[in-house]
């Protein structure tokens, strides 16, 4: 998530000990970062401002903070502090956008009932174990819950404009309540314990989906993705490609560090350009010429770390070149000399 809102308004640095003038007031971006609260701020008049960060400052409340001099205030960067409660947020809840409350001490999602304007929520990386109280925020985009202890997807019906979810390193076992994410074209699932790869079927414009290490033993349950572009599944169980004939808009797939020991059912891919099949089974330079020799757009492969690799040190280079078509460009972390 970024740290700073993307505006249209001109944006004037400022001395955090002293506010611009009124001219500069609806154009300003006032940063704390590395800074102690200064109180001459809590001495100054209601105050026009884009954005305001305060990180690092170890801010154990946010009703600690004076909040009622920037009711206009669109992006709030609160990261990085000792927060444990999002109480004390109302003096900005009519216009704010963008909300950063990433690496707190937050333990439960509240007080957030009147931000209709919050088109971004980070929270990640605090102590959240349920997804609740968001059914309001409906123009929310971006909702990261990242590096919690969230066992359920749940509480998300409601939030049809979403676009990009983030819920990875939680603790979650099972994909489930997404059916009414309609417009979501990013779905972040890495590191849980998800055993299964189903109920996706209703996200017709998914782009991205990661669902890097878990627990998934079969690339099934993705038939209903036409739209899909980016396939992250490294550090999983599983030994089969398969399944992603529907998937033809597919350019990036990544089956690292699997059980995988045969290249097949990607010859219909026509627009991968980058296969990542470092540290599986594979063996055979015949299959590798089978399914990738033929795709145009093909740019870079990974296959060290399999027997074609580590039992053919010298040759594997050339051997893989020779596979593939000229649109190569990189074998593993080397780009191809022309």
């Amino acid at each position: 998530m970024s740290d700073t809102f993307e505006t249209s308004s001109p944006v004037i640095d400022v001395d955090p000990n002293s506010l611009a003038s009124d001219a500069q007031k609806k154009a300003v971006v006032v940063d704390y970062s590395g800074y102690q609260t200064d109180a001459s701020v809590e001495d100054e008049g209601e105050v026009d401002v884009i954005e305001r960060d305060e990180v690092h400052l170890k801010i154990g409340s946010i009703e600690s903070l004076p909040l009622k001099k920037f009711k206009n205030v669109l992006s709030l960067c609160l990261r990085q502090n000792n927060i444990t409660s999002m109480r004390g947020l109302e003096d900005v809840q009519d216009k704010l956008e963008d909300l950063d409350l990433y690496d707190n001490r937050i333990s439960h999602i509240d007080h957030l009932q009147h931000f209709t304007e919050l088109t971004s929520l980070d929270v990640s990386f605090n102590k959240i174990r349920t997804i609740k109280h968001l059914s309001h925020l409906k123009k929310l985009v971006n909702l990261y819950l990242c590096q919690n202890k969230i066992t359920e997807i749940q509480g998300l019906a409601d939030l049809i404009n979403l676009v990009n979810l983030e819920l990875g390193a939680n603790r979650i076992r099972e994909i489930k309540n997404l059916d009414n994410l309609i417009n979501l074209e990013q779905l972040w699932l890495g590191k849980n314990k998800i055993t299964e790869l189903k109920n996706l079927s209703a996200l017709k414009n998914l782009k991205i989906l990661s669902i890097l290490s878990n627990r998934v033993t079969k690339l099934e349950g993705l038939e209903a993705l036409e739209n899909l572009e980016e396939l992250y599944i490294s550090h999983n169980g599983i030994e089969k490609i398969e399944g992603l004939d529907n998937n033809k808009n597919l350019r990036v797939i990544d089956i690292s560090n699997n059980k995988i020991s045969k290249l097949e059912n990607l010859s219909q891919l026509e627009n991968l350009e980058e296969l990542w099949a470092s540290n599986n089974q594979l063996d055979n330079f015949g299959d590798v010429q089978r399914e990738l020799g033929k795709l145009s757009n093909m740019e870079t492969v990974y296959f060290e770390g399999n027997p074609l690799q580590k039992n053919n040190t010298v040759t594997y280079r050339n051997k893989v070149k020779l596979s593939l078509g000229p649109s190569l460009k990189q074998i593993d972390a080397t780009y191809i000399r022309t």
